[in-house]
């Protein structure tokens, strides 16, 4: 007769086991595709860091001819202060944005100066950035696929329910600026 009360004991202590695993197990999943995107994201910012790094010496070049339009690289100059200023991901990504708006005026401007893109400073520098463009582009698309995987965890079911229950949140993806698909015209 005992053995009879028992048996529901059993079952209980089986069912909240289960459940446990199974909380353990999205938990951990989640977390590790969390720590899997931030990881991505990083990369994108090394690769944008190596942009940004660039800027400067390209700016001095570009300076150089002295009747280059001075607003042109100012709106690069302060593009490039508002990504070093941006805290969280998304001012990050608004700021890249802004600075790919700026850069690719800066290029179809330099079009007009035919004895700066002679030189082979500036070629040496924008054989330097075409690698960077390529590698930031990479680091996008790599950080695109890990943010997708992501927000499916977190928005499938029943991986929602833990996702909510433990504050995790659908991410944004790294989208162009608007008209970004258009790329500009750069003859050198």
């Amino acid at each position: 007769m005992k053995a009879r009360t028992f048996f529901p004991l059993y079952v209980l202590i089986g069912i909240f086991i289960i459940a446990g695993l199974w909380v353990w197990t999205n938990y951990n999943g989640l977390i590790t595709a969390q720590e899997t995107m931030n990881a991505s994201w990083a990369q994108v910012e090394t690769q944008y860091q190596r942009r940004f790094d660039l800027i400067p010496n390209l700016v001095n070049t570009v300076r150089g001819a002295s009747t280059f339009e001075q607003e042109t690289l100012m709106g690069v100059t302060e593009a490039r202060t508002k990504w070093l200023g941006a805290g969280s991901r998304n001012e990050k990504i608004e700021a890249a944005t802004g600075f790919e708006s700026a850069f690719s005026r800066l290029l179809v401007t330099v079009e007009q100066y035919p004895e700066l893109t002679a030189t082979q400073s500036y070629r040496d520098l924008m054989a330097q950035l075409e690698g960077t463009e390529n590698r930031i582009s990479v680091a996008r698309r790599d950080y695109n696929d890990v943010v997708r995987s992501y927000n499916l965890r977190v928005k499938r079911f029943p991986g929602n329910l833990m996702a909510a229950a433990f504050g995790f949140i659908e991410e944004p993806f790294f989208e162009g600026a608007e008209g970004s698909e258009n790329a500009p015209s750069v003859a050198f």
